[in-house]
């Protein structure tokens, strides 16, 4: 190659590396530009929001509600006792203090949308329009007010289950439904959700929705016992009991139940206390659950019949 050649190669690939350089260059910039965009606030305060202390619901409707009962409670789901008790035992915990900025939202209007939000499964897309909060900020109130309440609340109202709490329940199982040796009723309830990502169908039950399983004792009074939230959707009742802790607890004989007692009016063996479920559920030395309904006869069917009662 003569030196003519080679001169005119060398520039050519001089501004062939020079053009890429360049159209990389506006690439990187014209991210830049979208991300600034993207960022770039229009409003400091939105002027849906901006109006919330004379257009949201807080404001203008619970002032009205304190007034009417019926309506109150219809809108809390509890009575104003009740509001004011729960709003007595997490306001240090989810108050906020004013800025030279902007006003904190009180302590009252926080626990009244996250009664709203755990009331009525609206979105907070939805309740940012009620109340004129912003949808993030919604998030982080809804969040700090559930665990402020589950701390406050758990050791009364949810506590670990004892011999006599168990003995109390067994009580009132005999008195109200006539079935002995009866601590607690189990079931689970499919609470529907929106699709996490990346989850595939682990959340996606047989009633063609997502959701995840609360499973639960309850005991006579139809009050909690012991709890177990976040299964996945697609597992059915059995697995789900069985894989919770109350489940190995129960399975295990590791639940602090009572010693066995013979039934009332009887002189027969001890029997152990138990738990009942439906025919989902595996049985086991403290779980019972009902006959199969194919030739039952009478003190199958009256087994069955308390059963279901309990």
């Amino acid at each position: 190659m003569d030196r003519s050649m080679e001169s005119i190669y060398l520039t050519f690939q001089l501004e062939l590396a020079l053009a890429i350089a360049y159209a990389f260059a506006c690439q990187e910039q014209r991210k830049r530009d979208k991300q600034r965009r993207r960022s770039r606030r229009r409003f400091w305060l939105h002027p849906i929001v901006e109006v919330r202390e004379s257009r949201g619901v807080y404001h203008c409707l619970f002032g009205e509600l304190n007034e009417n009962q019926d309506k109150y409670f219809e809108y809390t789901r509890m009575s104003k006792d009740s509001f004011r008790y729960l709003l007595r035992l997490v306001e240090g915990a989810i108050s906020r203090q004013d800025t030279q900025l902007r006003k904190s939202i009180s302590p009252e209007e926080r626990l009244l949308v996250t009664l709203r939000f755990l009331a009525t499964g609206e979105t907070l897309r939805s309740l940012h329009f009620q109340f004129r909060i912003g949808v993030s900020t919604l998030s982080g109130i809804i969040a700090d007010t559930c665990r402020a309440l589950w701390d406050n609340l758990r050791e009364e109202f949810l506590p670990i289950p004892t011999r006599e709490l168990w003995h109390a329940n067994a009580q009132k199982f005999e008195k109200v439904c006539d079935f002995p040796n009866c601590i607690g009723a189990v079931d689970g309830k499919h609470i529907r959700i929106t699709k996490p990502s990346r989850s595939g169908s682990l959340f996606y039950n047989y009633k063609k929705y997502f959701s995840t399983v609360l499973m639960a004792i309850a005991g006579a009074d139809c009050r909690f016992l012991a709890v177990d939230i976040g299964a996945f959707g697609r597992a059915n009742d059995s697995r789900t009991f069985k894989e919770s802790d109350m489940g190995r607890r129960l399975y295990e004989n590791n639940f602090n139940f009572p010693h066995p007692r013979p039934l009332p009016n009887t002189e027969g063996p001890a029997l152990p206390f138990v738990v009942v479920g439906d025919e989902a559920f595996q049985m086991c030395g403290n779980l019972l659950k009902p006959y199969s309904s194919r030739g039952l006869d009478r003190t199958k069917s009256i087994f069955n019949y308390r059963l279901s009662r309990a």
